[in-house]
Formats: structure tokens, C-alpha cells, sequence
């Protein structure tokens, strides 16, 4: 199975460069995973409404275009629906049981994702009502998808 991540923005900090290459890494067993970074438009301080949606659309082309249309869309977003470990290793293996054999993760830039995204995916995952740095949400994913993938093989997991 493949596995693309796609995120706005650059990491800056080595820390969770070093996170990030640490799960890439423990994942080339499983998957063929990729990590796809798109510019991240500057918002102004105090932005209306109107300009930050003009940012979530700029960003959420860049987006899409790094989406192929036979790609299973999971996006991550406050408002979808929250699975635990186990059942985002179901949610993958079932994926990849019925033939799919892309799955997209998407990741949303500082003021979330755009309205266009949002209808493209083919599911919305919540990791939680609250809010986290999108660098952070990175690390955390890898990680749930390593969890995920050491259950689907039925390997030891931390609980």
C-alpha cells in the first residue's frame, strides 16, 4: 500500500524533523509512504473572514493538485469523525482489502483546510477537538499510521 501525506507548510524544527525520519523510517516495512509539503500562504494579522478563506483556497489548489483522482482521501479535521488506534488500523486494512491501494492523508495549514478539500475527501478523521500545530499533527500522524500498521500484522503494540 501507499501512503502520501500531504501538508501545508514546511518543518522547521529539527525536532520534529528527527520524529519525522524516525517513523518514516520504522514505516518502510509496511508501506510505501510519501510526505508532500505545499507552500503555505502568509495570513496578515487581524485577517477578515474573507481573507482567510482566500488562504485556505490558495492553499487547498496546491493541495488537490498533488491528488490523484483514484487516491482514498482521509482528511484531518476538528469536525470529523474520531476513531481510537484500532480502529484507524481497520479503517487502513479494510481500505486495502477492497483495492485501494493509495491512500491520501491531508493535512491543513494554520487556518485549517479549504471547503474544496473538505468535499474532495472520502473521509474526515478527528484526532481531537482540540487544536495542535500542524507540525506537530505530522508527527502524530506518522505515528498512529505506525501503530496502525503494527496491528493490522498483528505485532505488539504500546496500549
Amino acid at each position: 500500500m501507499k501512503i502520501t501525506i500531504v501538508c501545508v507548510g514546511k518543518i522547521k524544527e529539527k525536532f520534529y524533523q528527527d520524529a519525522i525520519k524516525e517513523y518514516a523510517k520504522r514505516l518502510s516495512r509496511y508501506i510505501s509512504l510519501s510526505i508532500l509539503e505545499v507552500k503555505d500562504e502568509k495570513t496578515k494579522e487581524q485577517a477578515s473572514p474573507a481573507e482567510e478563506k482566500q488562504v485556505k483556497d490558495i492553499e487547498g489548489e496546491r493541495i488537490l493538485k498533488n491528488i490523484r483522482e483514484d487516491g482514498y482521501v482521509i482528511a484531518l479535521a476538528i469536525e470529523g469523525k474520531p476513531l481510537d488506534s484500532v480502529e484507524m488500523a481497520h479503517k487502513i486494512d479494510s481500505l486495502g482489502l477492497g483495492g485501494t491501494s493509495h491512500i491520501y492523508f491531508v493535512i491543513g495549514g494554520s487556518l485549517g483546510l479549504s471547503e474544496a478539500v473538505l468535499q474532495r475527501a472520502d473521509f474526515k478523521l478527528s484526532f481531537s477537538r482540540m487544536t495542535f500545530p500542524h507540525q506537530l499533527m505530522r508527527v502524530i500522524l506518522l505515528e498512529q499510521i505506525y501503530r496502525s500498521c503494527r496491528i493490522i500484522n498483528h505485532e505488539p503494540y504500546h496500549k
